[in-house]
């Protein structure tokens, strides 16, 4: 068993002060007032990205934009679509026929790997767009209402 393993499976048999001291300890401030099950989770999630590394900046930026739409009581579902690869997007832009392939990491147009929608539509067009829109997997933002004169 490695040394994560055995300090993640030590956490089951801690008691709510020794949860809070390891807090303490794990994060470098006090435990806040929550269950002996939250405080396990927080540590185990520390010590875990501590070996593993954080959760990548776009994912982190996902979370806060979810946790802004449910504090609003918007839908809290994800804005991105979910491709699995193999799947292919068409798209007719002025007379031609474009075609892009999902692959496992990123997308394949005209014999070409690309990381995003985004780098193929520019290469299509000349311009910066979003992949997403150009492709048609959402919707481009409607503008706001014009503001009425007081």
């Amino acid at each position: 068993m490695s040394d994560l393993s055995s300090r993640l499976a030590t956490l089951l048999s801690l008691t709510p002060p020794q949860l809070r001291a390891q807090w303490r300890e794990v994060w470098r401030k006090a435990a806040p007032d929550i269950g002996p099950d939250l405080l396990r989770r927080g540590i185990a999630w520390k010590l875990q990205s501590r070996l593993h590394g954080e959760l990548p900046v776009h994912i982190r930026r996902e979370i806060h934009a979810a946790v802004t739409r449910m504090q609003r009581g918007d839908p809290v579902a994800s804005p991105r679509p979910s491709l699995r690869s193999g799947t292919r997007l068409v798209r007719e832009w002025r007379g031609r026929t474009y075609q892009v392939v999902v692959l496992e990491r990123g997308f394949e147009y005209d014999n070409c790997q690309y990381r995003s929608l985004t780098q193929i539509a520019r290469a299509i067009t000349g311009t910066h767009q979003s992949g997403l829109v150009f492709f048609g997997l959402r919707q481009r933002p409607s503008p706001p209402p014009p503001r009425r004169a007081k």
